[in-house]
């Protein structure tokens, strides 16, 4: 990594024709993945990465520039390019320096490098074996593990100097059933900042088998009805929803554009009384945590959504500076190539005061969500659709048969507004999120939730 007095040197030289900020980026990632597809081994790859990324911020506009050269003349080049973005005269520039020291949010106990690699394709290959063995309708089984181990610095000209690891660790089962008439797919992950350790929590053989069982599952489930009927949200099934219909929406370069359905609703009423929305990037282990973010701004617990009321967006810098307030701690990047945006964490709604079994007694008839799949949603108008992975009916206020297919149609601030029960209960989903062509690592979570109504798609029955 480039010593401190460097970057300070860099920093002069981007301000030194102007601009009313200027940071530096500096990553160094390794990472190791092992993929099994058709019982072998398809794909081991290792491999290395570093670079630095220059930022000016002129004018409310943005000039960035990047490099894998760490040379010291490539690297005052780059500074000078950036720096022309401002085409003003040069000047003196003086910038004090304080090393932030944020608390550690994760402590790895296993490094995943300090396990042989043969034990890592030995487990994956175990999860296999598990997949496969659990009916003879298991027709195909992936399985995928993951590490990655991520050093940042980060200087700024508002003082700020900054560091932080970041080690991130997965394992994935994706299984395929068929029983001659329909292909039925489980999928089941775990993962989180968090070295080889996480998987004495979650096993990847016990992933694979918890998908195998939900392919086999979905083979004997019938189609689900469509129409309107109250949903309950269990806990297991993660936070997908709230990532969708509401997290996106409270990232303030869409709100600030009005690419939100929640832009200029700061201080209105956006959800039940009931529901409270929190991105927190400081749980220990979570995958959307860290110490400090893309832009060296300590991480903290936002409270987005307040009893109902909209009390904040997600802020990076740059968006903070344009709507002349503070960062929460969202600024981030997939790598040096990007500059930072303001992204989602951990997100979640918070728990509330019922037992999950009092919110599932309180439907006669409806459907039970326990897993979601993928979904889409339209930011401007809130407008949703998201898969149902794994299903119930549900017959007075109990789980009954399964079903497939089951698609949940929706507008997030109208369901939001409508939810009438949380459970005290918590569960988390983890993923990959895109957005403007970058990919952060995150965590969303719900408790079980009761949508006394909601649109779902799935098979129409004929009169």
């Amino acid at each position: 990594m480039i010593d401190e007095g460097f970057l300070l040197e860099l920093l002069k030289m981007t301000l030194t024709r102007g601009g009313e900020y200027a940071d530096i980026y500096v990553e160094n990632r390794e990472s190791t993945s092992i993929q099994l597809e058709d019982n072998r081994i398809e794909k081991v790859v290792t491999g290395s990465f570093s670079g630095i990324g220059i930022r000016l911020i002129y004018k409310e506009k943005t000039a960035y520039a990047f490099s894998n050269d760490f040379s010291r003349d490539t690297l005052f080049d780059l500074a000078s390019t950036v720096s022309n973005a401002a085409a003003g005269a040069e000047r003196d520039v003086i910038i004090d320096m304080k090393e932030q020291h944020p608390a550690i949010i994760s402590r790895v106990k296993i490094p995943p490098p300090s396990v042989p690699l043969d034990k890592k394709i030995a487990a994956v290959k175990l999860a296999n074996k598990a997949a496969r063995s659990m009916d003879c309708r298991i027709k195909q089984a992936r399985i995928v593990y993951s590490e990655s181990l991520q050093k940042i610095k980060f200087a700024a000209s508002d003082g700020i100097i900054a560091k932080d690891e970041r080690t991130y660790t997965m394992g994935m089962a994706q299984v395929i059933s068929s029983d001659g008439a329909s292909l039925q797919t489980g999928h089941e992950t775990a993962g989180g900042l968090a070295g080889y350790e996480i998987f004495e929590t979650y096993p990847i053989e016990a992933l694979a088998e918890t998908a195998a069982q939900r392919a086999v599952m979905l083979l004997g489930a019938r189609r689900a009805r469509s129409g309107r009927m109250p949903v309950v949200i269990a806990a297991s099934a993660g936070g997908t929803m709230i990532h969708e219909a509401i997290g996106h929406g409270l990232e303030a370069d869409l709100a600030r554009q009005g690419l939100s359905v929640y832009s200029g609703k700061l201080g209105s009423q956006v959800a039940s009384n009931l529901i409270t929305v929190i991105d927190d990037a400081t749980i220990p282990g979570k995958r959307g945590s860290f110490s400090v973010d893309d832009e060296g701004v300590a991480s903290r617990k936002n409270i987005l959504v307040n009893k109902g009321i909209l009390v904040s967006y997600m802020y990076d810098k740059y968006n903070a500076f344009i709507d002349k307030t503070t960062s929460t701690g969202n600024g981030r990047r997939e790598s040096y190539e990007h500059k930072p945006i303001p992204r989602m964490t951990n997100t979640m709604i918070a728990p509330g005061t019922l037992s999950p079994d009092e919110v599932l007694r309180s439907v006669s008839n409806g459907l039970l969500v326990t897993k979601m799949g993928g979904g889409q949603v339209n930011t401007v108008t809130g407008d949703f659709v998201f898969d149902v992975q794994e299903g119930y009916l549900i017959e007075n206020g109990k789980p009954a048969e399964p079903v497939r297919g089951a698609t949940l149609i929706g507008n997030g601030p109208a369901i939001l507004m409508s939810i009438d029960m949380v459970a005290s209960d918590l569960g988390f989903s983890i993923g990959t999120c895109g957005k403007d062509g970058q990919g952060v690592p995150v965590s969303d979570a719900m408790p079980t939730l009761r949508i006394p109504e909601i649109v779902v798609g799935g098979e129409v029955s004929a009169n």
